[in-house]
């Protein structure tokens, strides 16, 4: 680091001109060249002297400033090692000398400048008085600053691991900064703290408390004057929520309530000592500061809540401040805020070792529960319109129906502790009292007071999962109460999500059944879309869990089902089909045919007519959704059938079989229609499995012609159902089959290939997912045809070449592939079994020669696009994967892989890395293989990667030797 006057005169200029760039009305390009400039002078070494010359200059723009001392940060975290070691304490002076400047603000700039003398402090291990130091250079009339500095270098030191140094320095130096300046730091603020009464509430010194409190011991902090200090901030202002937060770091800091009983027993009183403040927040209608003290509240019990079972009249005050919390919360902004703690008390109290505890919680429980259901009210619009209870506010009503499921939790917490039939009890009491007070003054068009009897609908529909299906004492009272509900929009909406929710319960309770059924059909023919869209659902699960219950008005449900299909948006359409068939799926085996007949043959009808007017984009996806119907139907209807006797659902498969592949003809340049067509054929395969053979001819020519004219993925992925359940030793399988499988494979392997030779991979994703998870499959089933065969090294090299993609779902899939092809190459397969008798045979020596040879062949141009990708490209979620492949590779070649990995860093740009960097990664790659570790070699290149990544960029003019290679195929 260049002292001050001395060398050149760093170019300040174009910086300044590239940041007014950004922040100007200037045009797309001269931002974009103005953001390449400033990224590019951040990881120069000419940043260094160039942010101290905008610091230091005091007509520098502010932004300008904020700008260097962010790059200031981020040079010191990531690339000290520019840096010559004997110029770091000139690097210091520097730092400390700005921070004097910069003492009296602007904060932005003097907390970036904090951050970067932390960081130093952390990496200049030969600087032994920090504290010291900072203190005596910015002086007594700085202690903002000198605040500043302390709260964040625990901060920055805990997420050391953004630096370079080695674990065991790391602890070193966390030690030396903090355990050891821990009982000198809280002399300091006590000290501060003690200087004067406007001192004691300075929200700097709450924030350096709550930060040192993981390096102080809490006890020193509780027991000195501290803690006077933070409680009285409680009343102030300024200081208040920083005060709070002070208070649940002490909090967190005693959840070791074995280790903190004397912190504990001092702190109990003094929080219940605020409780008072609870109805004064609420009184003075302050939002922030009741939600400051009911997060107080809350925390102090997630922390303490063992102690609540253990001793439950010693700590039943804090639980009723919680509760008053919840209660008295009118804007219902902070009771969010004690959720968690009722969860966790629930926790404890449900276990028999803490009965005693449930016992003396449970009245409070009791009046958590109406405390809730109040809460779950919708408002009372001032306005009085009814049909905008949020006056215009939409993100308000989204958080509010977010925040219902919310307390729904909750309730079904209560139900655990108090018990189901008391909680649903309270529910119907407040049903029964809505119909005694408003029940007669109730039309279809005006519901008095409707809020009072939605919220206790809503909350047994948040219950339902609590409650057993041989519930006895509410629910047989309450259901046939909700079935005379009149039609007001939100009521009979909640009211038919109620029965949607305790269907299992009816199928144990058929005399209810018609009720609600016909309660249910009946919403069908409701004005609001909501209601609809809610009886469609509900009879989706009525259907499924009481079908052998209404299998004999199957008939019935067809006439129902045919009168109300077309009036129905597309997922209530899917809604509807799928209760109906959940009901054919029950059917006898000799009516199969003629019940998915029944219901098919109309949809059939309704495809042809939709395809014979789909012209346009909305009339494409029309028919897209009613082929999806014939699916659902495909997808329930599944009857069991002795091996080698036709199926009758496979029967009708063949009429379905003609319509789809006329449909599929037409529209080859729909993806939409396609992605449901192949969606259908695959399910048939899937539901049906080897029994799908008599169609297996005829779909396969239809999936081979579908690719070959279209190129859409969705046939591929139709492809992997029959590889997967006609693979090679597969039951009722015959060996003809199974060779004429993979020649399918074969061909649309090929087909695939010819595309990407004239396509590049950027513009074939979703395809190249498709094809490689299908590969996989054929890797996994058919390893003896295909991994010798000569189609392996073409789909080897297009794997390779696809991995320039930079989208995460086929880079999973390719990699996949290649982890799975190179572990044929060891004796064990990539396969397991739960029965160790059926487990799979070992490799065969063939399997693992061929895969060595395409190791020996491509393994170079494996290791060149695993190391680019992860310094590069790779989306985060791939790395695991592509460490995988790295790993696999080093078990399997450990000395050729070491070679290809040093070759790959040699072709990395000019400058972006040090040459001692690559000496010492490959030191120790050669320690590990010749220590038989491999796995050490995945982490040393996953923490090589990770570490260069970050310090360099793409560049843009490409990768030159890095990039990856064109693919070719002749096939």
């Amino acid at each position: 680091m260049a002292a001050n006057g001395a060398g050149p005169q760093p170019p300040v200029a174009p910086v300044l001109a590239a940041l007014a760039s950004m922040q100007g009305s200037v045009d797309r390009a001269q931002k974009m060249e103005a953001h390449s400039f400033l990224e590019k002078f951040q990881k120069s070494e000419q940043a260094w002297t160039t942010t101290h010359k905008i610091l230091e200059t005091a007509e520098s723009p502010m932004e300008a400033k904020l700008f260097a001392a962010s790059t200031l940060k981020g040079k010191i975290i990531y690339d000290l090692d520019q840096l010559p070691s004997q110029s770091l304490p000139a690097l210091r002076d520097m730092l400390l000398s700005l921070l004097g400047t910069f003492r009296d603000g602007p904060r932005p700039v003097r907390t970036q400048l904090s951050v970067c003398l932390a960081n130093l402090a952390l990496q200049m291990t030969e600087w032994k008085d920090v504290l010291q130091m900072v203190g005596s250079t910015l002086g007594t009339d700085a202690w903002d600053c000198i605040l500043e500095f302390l709260k964040i270098l625990p901060e920055e030191v805990t997420e050391g691991r953004k630096n370079t140094l080695t674990e065991e320095a790391l602890g070193a130096r966390t030690k030396e900064l903090l355990l050891d300046n821990a009982p000198q730091v809280l002399r300091l603020l006590i000290q501060y703290s003690q200087s004067s009464t406007s001192t004691a509430s300075n929200p700097q010194l709450l924030e350096c408390i709550s930060s040192w409190l993981r390096e102080v011991p809490v006890a020193d902090v509780v027991n000195s004057t501290l803690l006077n200090a933070i409680i009285n901030a409680l009343s102030s202002e300024t200081s208040f929520e920083p005060a709070v937060d002070c208070m649940c770091v002490i909090f967190r800091e005693t959840r070791d309530v074995d280790e903190c009983v004397g912190v504990i027993q001092t702190l109990y009183p003094r929080v219940i000592a605020l409780q008072p403040k609870i109805a004064e927040a609420a009184h003075s209608d302050d939002l922030d500061t009741y939600k400051g003290i009911t997060r107080l509240f809350a925390e102090a019990g997630e922390a303490w809540v063992i102690l609540m079972a253990r001793m439950p009249e010693q700590f039943r005050t804090l639980v009723e401040a919680i509760l008053e919390c919840a209660a008295r919360d009118q804007d219902r902004d902070a009771v969010s805020l004690t959720f968690n703690f009722w969860y966790e008390l629930k926790q404890y109290i449900t276990i028999d070792k803490y009965i005693q505890a449930r016992v003396q919680y449970a009245d409070i429980y009791s009046k958590l529960v109406d405390v809730m259901v109040k809460h779950l009210e919708f408002p009372t619009p001032e306005s009085g319109n009814e049909t905008d209870l949020f006056e215009g506010d939409r993100e308000q009503e989204e958080k509010f129906r977010e925040f219902r499921h919310q307390m729904g939790d909750v309730l079904k917490d209560c139900c655990l502790v108090i018990g189901v039939t008391e909680c649903l009890g309270k529910s119907f009491n407040l049903i029964q009292r809505w119909v005694t007070t408003y029940g007669s003054q109730a039309t279809n068009t005006r519901i008095p007071h409707w809020q009072e009897l939605e919220a206790p609908l809503f909350s047994m529909r948040s219950m339902g999962r609590m409650v057993s299906r041989e519930e006895c004492i509410i629910l047989p009272q309450v259901i046939p109460l909700i079935v005379q509900i009149p039609d007001h929009e939100r009521v009979r909406f909640q009211a038919v999500m109620v029965l949607a929710r305790y269907t299992e319960w009816t199928s144990e309770h058929p005399e209810l059944l018609q009720s609600q059924l016909q309660y249910i059909t009946t919403a069908f023919n409701h004005d609001s879309k909501e209601v609809v869209r809610a009886a469609a659902l509900a009879f989706k699960f009525l259907c499924s869990d009481c079908k052998k219950l209404l299998k004999d008005q199957v008939v019935q449900l067809h006439t129902f089902y045919e009168s109300v299909i077309d009036k129905l948006p597309p997922a209530s359409q899917e809604d509807v089909t799928e209760g109906a068939a959940a009901v054919l799926s029950v059917q006898p085996l000799d009516r199969v045919y003629r019940m998915f007949k029944l219901y098919c043959d109309p949809l059939l009808k309704r495809l042809i007519a939709l395809a014979n007017v789909a012209k346009d984009e909305t009339s494409k996806l029309g028919l897209a959704d009613h082929i999806q119907l014939v699916t659902l139907f495909i997808q329930w209807i599944q009857p069991y059938v002795p091996p080698n006797e036709p199926n009758p659902a496979v029967q009708y498969c063949k009429e379905i079989l003609p319509v789809l592949s006329t449909i599929t003809e037409n529209f080859i340049d729909s993806p939409p229609v396609l992605e449901r067509v192949c969606r259908c054929w695959r399910n048939m395969v899937l539901s049906y499995r080897t029994a799908s053979a008599p169609i297996l001819p005829a779909l396969a020519d239809k999936l081979a012609a579908g690719f070959a004219a279209s190129k859409s993925g969705s046939f591929l992925w139709a492809t992997e159902s029959i590889v997967r359940e006609f693979s090679e030793g597969a039951q009722f399988v015959d060996d003809s089959t199974t060779t004429a499988i993979y020649q399918f494979f074969h061909q649309q392997a090929v087909t695939f290939l010819r595309a990407l030779n004239e396509v590049p991979p950027d513009d074939l994703p979703d395809v190249i997912e498709d094809f490689f998870r299908l590969v996989t499959d054929v890797t996994l089933y058919y390893p003896s045809n295909f991994i010798p065969s000569q189609l392996s090294v073409p789909i080897l090299s297009a794997a390779l070449s696809s991995l320039s993609i930079q989208k995460a779902e086929p880079l999973t899939a390719i990699l996949h592939y290649l982890r799975d092809l190179l572990s044929y190459g060891f004796n064990g397969p990539p396969l397991s079994s739960f029965d160790q008798s059926d487990a799979p045979a070992a490799n065969s020596p063939e399997l693992q020669a061929a895969v060595r040879r395409l190791v020996e062949t491509q393994g170079e141009t494996i290791v060149q696009r695993m190391l680019t990708g992860m310094m590069f490209s790779f989306p985060r979620d791939c790395f695991t994967d592509a460490s995988g492949v790295l790993l696999t590779l080093v078990e399997l070649m450990p000395q050729q892989v070491a070679g290809w990995i040093k070759t790959t860093l040699g072709m990395l740009p000019q400058g972006s890395v040090k040459p001692q960097e690559v000496e010492k990664l490959m030191a120790s790659i050669s320690q590990c293989v010749q220590e038989g570790e491999p796995r050490k070699v995945r982490y040393l290149l996953q923490d090589f990667t990770n570490s260069y990544r970050r310090r360099n960029v793409a560049p843009r003019e490409g990768l030159g030797r890095l990039e990856a290679a064109k693919f070719s195929f002749t096939g």
